[in-house]
């Protein structure tokens, strides 16, 4: 079954089509992957998704319903959840309190539910010392918080931005296996990266975007054999 599905999505930005048609469905047991070239539109269709842009045209339906013109915080109510490639902690707060920001402005939730949402999503992730300012966190602390950050708006479809980057090969295969843990909550997964192992290890299937559009989808086998693939990203090594 589809937890999300676009139709004819696109978007425009002045002159410039961002996403031009896209088709794409995410099933409720699944993790998606999500690859192309810089440029492609990776980010701006999650940002379509989550409600930071409007569709210029084109239909999103979540759980059968069309939420094409709801705004963001309609969609996170909903249970569209995601992170951002840029990770912008709130200055001032604790390691709880930036978590605790989801579950208060995103879910709703009220100031002790939202700190034991909190706290059972560090102790879910691995993340101690709950009091520590955000300035004291190790760039993988930091990009968990994130993706507690997110769970705590309990997302029924999560999207993680190249969550992954910048992280060394024993902190990656670590994500690998948290990611793994959350998809096991039942959560649909919608996982944007460059690192093709991950895409490799983590995903049940793969779409490829480039200049916009829909070029390929499938099994990673599959996808990583197609010869556009090859010639728009993936070069001689796929």
């Amino acid at each position: 079954m589809a937890v999300l599905k676009t139709e004819n999505l696109t978007r425009h930005f002045g002159g410039l089509v961002a996403l031009n048609g896209v088709n794409i469905e995410f099933r409720e047991d699944e993790i998606l992957g999500i690859i192309g070239p810089n440029g492609a539109g990776k980010t701006t269709f999650i940002n379509v998704i989550a409600g930071i842009y409007l569709p210029t045209r084109g239909k999103i339906f979540f759980n059968g319903e069309d939420v094409s013109d709801q705004p963001a915080h309609k969609r996170c109510r909903l249970g569209i959840g995601r992170t951002f490639q840029l990770v912008r902690p709130l200055p001032g707060l604790s390691l709880l309190e930036n978590i605790m920001v989801g579950a208060l402005f995103g879910k709703g939730l009220g100031k002790e539910e939202a700190r034991k949402k909190a706290e059972e999503l560090c102790e879910f992730l691995g993340l101690s010392d709950f009091t520590r300012d955000v300035t004291r966190m190790t760039a993988l602390e930091i990009k968990k918080m994130e993706i507690a950050h997110a769970l705590a708006t309990q997302p029924k479809l999560l999207f993680l931005d190249e969550v992954m980057a910048g992280l060394n090969g024993d902190e990656t295969m670590e994500m690998i296996d948290l990611v793994k843990k959350i998809h096991s909550r039942g959560i649909a997964i919608g996982i944007v990266e460059h690192v093709m192992r991950v895409i490799r290890e983590l995903t049940h299937r793969v779409v490829v975007l480039e200049w916009g559009e829909l070029i390929a989808e499938g099994p990673y086998e599959e996808v990583s054999n197609d010869p556009r693939v090859i010639t728009a990203y993936l070069g001689e090594e796929a």
